[in-house]
């Protein structure tokens, strides 16, 4: 089985704003986009025009309709869930590769997956909690989100451009990237003022990406009591729909 480096001081990894997330599926077309050559390139499609098309992806988006909550008041409303490699502090699909071929980089905490070693036995996806493990049937091999590693180090581009292509597409500014290992890092600010939170951490996989959760809204025009719109009573919501979310 595969061992993890020491905890990295550098935790590379996104924030997504599920507030001002649309549904538009722009990070995972672009991330389909650049993601086909490079390092995990290709992405092969099975069938792509036929009644039952297959492929890798990277960037899933789901959407689910919430029910209105009469006790704060929140009307019902569509929440837009992007869902892709979490880069965990201890991934259990690092862990359980038997090839090494899974692993997670000591300098930044990314995890990626070298296919020369990978046998295609899934165990890393049977593993993943969060669904983020792709398999290619076409290369025999198992794929992921990378956040675009040949793309944010590459000193061939300008400054602006070095970063993951799903955040650079985001229309709404919906996606952000960058240290969630620096306090002082935009993202981490991010993640401190709006209460972000990780998915199912009482898994204890630690994961790096962090959502950040919808503001809350009231239905009507007078409101008995005010409800508690504090970044912690939202970021306990969040946590709530998350689970249920990544249960289903």
């Amino acid at each position: 089985m595969t061992a993890l480096p020491p905890p990295s001081k550098k935790k590379l990894g996104l924030v997504i704003d599920l507030d001002t997330c649309v549904g538009c599926h722009a990070c995972a077309t672009s991330c389909k986009e650049w993601n086909a050559g490079g390092i995990a390139g290709p992405l092969t499609d099975e069938r792509p025009y036929g009644e039952s098309p297959q492929g890798v992806w990277f960037n899933r988006v789901h959407s689910y309709e919430l029910e209105a909550d009469a006790a704060t008041r929140q009307p019902a409303q569509t929440l837009h869930f992007p869902r892709s490699c979490l880069h965990c502090e201890t991934p259990a699909c690092v862990t359980v590769c038997p090839t090494g071929a899974s692993y997670k980089r000591a300098e930044d905490g990314i995890v990626l997956v070298d296919e020369d070693k990978c046998i295609g036995c899934k165990l890393c996806s049977w593993a993943c909690p969060y669904g983020a493990r792709e398999y290619s049937a076409v290369e025999g091999v198992m794929k992921k989100c990378t956040l675009c590693v040949d793309r944010i180090y590459n000193d061939k581009l300008d400054a602006a451009d070095r970063q993951p292509a799903c955040v650079q597409a985001c229309p709404t500014r919906a996606r952000h990237f960058g240290d969630l290992g620096d306090p002082d890092s935009d993202v981490s600010r991010l993640v401190a003022e709006r209460g972000g939170v990780a998915p199912m951490p009482e898994l204890g996989y630690a994961p790096t990406n962090r959502y950040l959760p919808p503001r809350l809204r009231r239905a009507g025009d007078a409101a008995p009591t005010t409800p508690d719109t504090t970044p912690a009573n939202a970021a306990s919501l969040a946590a709530r729909w998350l689970n249920r979310l990544l249960k289903r």
